[in-house]
């Protein structure tokens, strides 16, 4: 597995809800993992049941095995003036600069400086080693922007590189976009098996590929479970409607003599699977098109009793028993 895992997806998927359970995963048997979240939501707080986030890498979780979920919200003025330390040694100048509102200005107002410095932090987690010389974390997990901007998201780096062509800005940028097109990183895409969603996995994995960034998986997520197979999809007509009454009879649900309670059963329950069936039609459908990307497919199941910290240990769970650890 790459070490810089990049989850993006359509607003709505639960792309930081498969982050998340992607950090647990990857953290089992003593792994590493730093759970970073960029976009100031505080949504891993809300799922780990914890207060909000501080700009500094905190435990939030242990995953089986005895493996650590660390996470960081990034702030992007505090990100500055980590940045301005590092290569300007500006010190008590740069806080100076942050009451002045300068830090405020630069991170939204400038463009691109925002994302560079939140791609810049992910990057610097992913190549820090500690004094013996290990990676400080085994796996950095980044719950990204929306699949609509993921790729001018990672790729804001180029055009920096290419405005500054000298000096530590320069360097800065290009080192990041070493590590983000190399195969430390791998970009996956968070999905319905619904037509949107899906075709703006399909168009964010082209323009990924076009811009050269690594996409890694598609991850379909909130799958509804299987009630009915092809067989019981096409039992329909009069011969159906006649079978159904006599069971439900049987199962003491009322006579089958016609104006019954089973033979008044009989009207919504043959609704109810003609709009199974549908909904059936459209999945299979959404999952060519995604088959056709020509990536690793998953699949996470949705949860009846909706999303809660036990629910993200059952999805990271899933994932390892579908090869991802």
């Amino acid at each position: 597995m790459s070490r810089l895992q990049v989850v993006s997806g359509k607003g709505g998927t639960g792309k930081t809800t498969v982050a998340a359970a992607l950090a647990l995963a990857l953290a089992t048997e003593g792994k590493r993992t730093l759970l970073v979240e960029v976009e100031g939501r505080q949504g891993i707080a809300q799922l780990f049941e914890t207060e909000a986030l501080p700009y500094e890498e905190r435990k939030i979780a242990v995953a089986p095995g005895g493996g650590e979920v660390y996470a960081l919200a990034i702030d992007p003025e505090l990100a500055l003036l980590d940045y301005l330390q590092m290569f300007y040694k500006l010190g008590s100048a740069g806080r100076a600069l942050k009451k002045l509102g300068a830090i405020d200005f630069a991170t939204t107002i400038a463009p691109g400086v925002r994302d560079v410095l939140l791609t810049g932090k992910a990057c610097e987690a992913v190549r820090r080693k500690d004094k013996g010389g290990q990676f400080a974390y085994d796996y950095v997990i980044m719950d990204a922007p929306p699949t609509g901007r993921i790729t001018r998201f990672l790729n804001v780096n180029n055009e920096v590189a290419g405005l500054a062509k000298i000096g530590p800005i320069h360097n800065q940028a290009q080192a990041v976009m070493r590590v983000l097109k190399s195969p430390e990183t791998a970009v996956h895409l968070v999905t319905l098996l619904e037509e949107m969603p899906v075709q703006e996995t399909a168009d964010g994995i082209a323009e990924l590929r076009a811009a050269k960034l690594p996409v890694g998986r598609i991850i379909v997520n909130m799958v509804r479970p299987a009630l009915l197979d092809d067989a019981d999809l096409e039992f329909t007509g009069a011969e159906a409607r006649s079978a159904i009454a006599k069971s439900l009879s049987a199962a003491g649900l009322g006579g089958a003599r016609r104006g019954g309670n089973a033979e008044r059963l009989v009207g919504p329950l043959l609704e109810q699977a003609e709009e199974y069936a549908e909904r059936h039609t459209l999945e299979r459908e959404q999952r060519a098109v995604l088959t056709e990307q020509g990536l690793p497919l998953h699949e996470l199941p949705l949860l009846a009793e909706g999303m809660d910290l036990a629910g993200l240990y059952q999805l990271a769970k899933e994932l390892r028993q579908q090869g991802i650890s």
